[in-house]
């Protein structure tokens, strides 16, 4: 049975997912990037990289996890890009990733403004969703037929899927950073009421890393 996780989710000791004042330069906020320092290192981000380097162990196979057995993704349009409002007629941007990006899966977009998808090398498209979070699930577990979806972010994307009682898993990485402003995860949701608890936890140099499930 497909199931809808959140892998990988990086958050500071305070609760941010990301740092404040986003730009195309720091698409991340500032100090958003210490957040993910605990998968920089890893083999399997290496390999997103195209390179064969790495490091094994923990931190490697939660990051491995995030992003294996997806049979689709749905992500935030601030996931795909620094554009906001309609898309330009000469738009060219493809997402953070260049040509090849990391999901080599259908991956639907979240926007209030329709585009023409956009097929990717790797087997990655991006589809355009502008009928809310809930098409974009109906859609994603549809293309995923009996693999999982994954869905990436950001913070914003995350927060609603909660509020709906639509994720089944969550995988968070508590990096040793405190932002003190940004965007906040945890605000406003009470994880219990949700029906989750906390499976499994490990700490390791960079994070700490906690599932929670229903």
């Amino acid at each position: 049975m497909t199931k809808v996780k959140v892998g990988g989710f990086s958050v500071s000791i305070d609760g941010f997912g990301a740092g404040p004042e986003q730009t195309l330069a720091d698409p991340l906020g500032k100090g958003g990037e210490d957040l993910h320092q605990w998968i920089f290192g890893t083999k399997t981000f290496h390999a997103m990289l195209g390179k064969q380097t790495g490091e094994t162990g923990s931190d490697n196979d939660y990051a491995a996890r995030s992003m294996a057995g997806f049979g689709a993704f749905i992500l935030g349009r601030n996931m795909f890009g620094p554009i906001r409002g309609e898309w330009p007629e000469d738009d060219t941007w493809k997402g953070w990733w260049g040509n090849n990006p990391p999901y080599h899966a259908p991956t639907y977009i979240l926007t209030h403004y329709p585009r023409a998808p956009i097929v990717m090398e790797g087997g990655t498209t991006f589809y355009f969703v502008t009928e809310g979070i809930e098409a974009a699930l109906d859609q994603a577990k549809a293309a995923a037929g009996n693999a999982d979806v994954k869905i990436g972010g950001g913070v914003s994307t995350v927060r609603q899927y909660l509020k709906a009682g639509l994720i089944d898993e969550l995988h968070f990485a508590v990096s040793p950073v405190i932002l003190g402003k940004g965007e906040a995860i945890f605000s406003g949701i009470n994880l219990p009421e949700l029906g989750f608890s906390v499976t499994e936890r490990t700490l390791t140099e960079h994070a700490i890393h906690i599932v929670l499930a229903k």
